[in-house]
C-alpha cells in the first residue's frame, strides 16, 4: 500500500484551499496555518486539521511529511527555507521566492538536505491541454519546434490598484511575475533555456507601482523564439498559447472558468499544404491540474527523484523577469 501523507498547509486563501481540495486520496490535511487564524480555522474546520497562527508551529510537528506553502510571495522563500531545515518536503507556489537572488538562498540550502523534495507549483504544465500537448510533440507529429505565441491575461477589478499584488515589496512586481511566470515556465517546459532576454514591462492603466502588461521575446541558443504578453488590462479573461512545429501548429485556449473552455486544436500540415488537417480535443469538466500535479509530487518523493518543476526552473524563470525589469526600469529589488 502506497502512503498516505500528512500535509501541512501555510495560507489558507484562495489558492491554499484549492489545494487543500485537490490532494487526492493519497495527502490528508493534518495541520494548517494562516496569519488570519479565522482563515486557517475554516479551513481546519473543513478538513478535520489543526489550526495554527504561527507557520512555524506548524513545521515543527514531527508527524507532517509534506507541507504546501501558498502564502503571498515576500514569505514563500523564507517558509521553504524553515520547511527543509525541519525535514518537510515543501509544494512552494511560484514564483517561490520575490526575486532570484532570494531562490537563490533557497537553491543553497536545499543542497544540503538531498533526500527533501521540493517542487515548485506551477500547476499549468498539468492542464489536459497541456499534457496532450507533450504527448503530440514527443510522438514527433509536430516536428521539430521554431515558436510559441503565448498571450495570458484578465482586467483585474475595482481596487485592485490597492491589493497585496501592488505592492512591490510584498508582490516582487506585476503582471510579469504574476500571470506572466506561468507563460514563460510553459515555454521553457517546450522549448528550453532561454540565452536571449528581450522585453518591455509598463503601466498603462492601473495607478499602482507596479506593472500592468509584459511583453517578452525569448530565444534559445538554437533559436527558437517565445512570443509573450502578459497583461491585466486584458478586458476580457484570455488565455491562449500556440505552439508551431515544421509539421504543423497546436493551439490551445481557455482554463475552464472565465478564460473560456479548455481546448487544444491540432493543425496538421499535408504534404501538399493548403487547409491543414485539423483535430480537437476540449476539455469542460472542472480544473484538475492541481491534483496531477499533487499525485505527480508523491511519485517525486516515493521514488527519490527530482520534481521537473524544480528551485532551479523557478530559478531561470525569475532571472528572465529581473532582466526584464531591469531594461523597462522597473527595478523592485532594491
Amino acid at each position: 500500500m502506497k502512503k498516505i501523507y500528512k500535509i501541512g498547509i501555510i495560507g489558507c486563501g484562495l489558492i491554499g484551499n484549492k489545494r487543500a481540495s485537490s490532494l487526492g486520496k493519497r495527502g490528508k490535511v493534518y495541520a494548517c496555518a494562516d496569519i488570519d487564524v479565522n482563515k486557517a480555522e475554516k479551513l481546519a474546520a473543513k478538513t478535520g486539521a489543526s489550526a495554527f497562527q504561527d507557520w512555524k508551529k506548524l513545521i515543527n510537528i514531527e508527524e507532517l511529511d509534506v507541507v504546501i506553502v501558498s502564502t503571498l510571495h515576500n514569505m514563500l522563500a523564507e517558509i521553504t527555507i524553515a520547511c527543509i531545515r525541519n525535514g518537510k518536503h515543501v509544494l512552494v507556489e511560484k514564483p517561490a521566492a520575490i526575486n532570484y537572488r532570494e531562490l537563490n538562498k533557497v537553491i543553497e540550502i536545499q543542497k544540503k538536505y538531498k533526500n527533501i523534495k521540493v517542487r515548485v507549483g506551477f500547476n499549468h504544465r498539468f492542464h489536459p491541454a497541456f499534457i496532450q500537448a507533450k504527448k503530440i510533440i514527443n510522438k514527433n507529429q509536430l516536428g521539430d519546434l521554431m515558436y510559441i505565441r503565448g498571450r495570458y491575461g484578465h482586467g483585474g477589478r475595482l481596487g485592485y490598484e490597492n491589493e497585496w499584488r501592488a505592492n512591490p515589496s510584498i508582490s516582487g512586481g506585476g503582471e510579469l511575475i504574476d500571470q506572466g511566470s506561468h507563460l514563460i515556465d510553459l515555454s521553457r517546459f517546450f522549448l528550453g533555456d532561454f540565452s536571449e532576454i528581450r522585453g518591455h514591462v509598463s503601466n498603462f492603466f492601473w495607478n499602482m507601482p507596479v506593472e500592468d502588461n509584459g511583453f517578452m521575446t525569448l530565444k534559445t541558443d538554437s533559436g527558437k523564439v517565445a512570443f509573450l504578453h502578459a497583461s491585466c488590462t486584458e478586458w476580457k479573461n484570455l488565455f491562449s498559447f500556440e505552439i508551431y512545429g515544421k509539421k504543423g501548429k497546436l493551439d490551445i485556449s481557455g482554463l475552464g472558468g472565465s478564460y473560456g473552455i479548455e481546448k487544444i486544436t491540432f493543425y496538421k500540415m499535408l504534404k501538399e499544404m493548403g487547409p491543414p488537417q485539423t483535430k480537437s480535443w476540449e476539455y469542460p469538466l472542472a480544473d484538475n491540474s492541481w491534483k496531477v500535479e499533487m499525485n505527480e509530487f508523491y511519485n517525486d518523493i516515493d521514488l527519490n527523484r527530482e520534481p521537473t518543476a524544480s528551485l532551479g526552473c523557478a530559478f531561470e524563470n525569475l532571472k528572465i523577469i529581473n532582466k526584464l525589469y531591469l531594461e523597462s526600469d522597473y527595478d523592485y529589488s532594491s
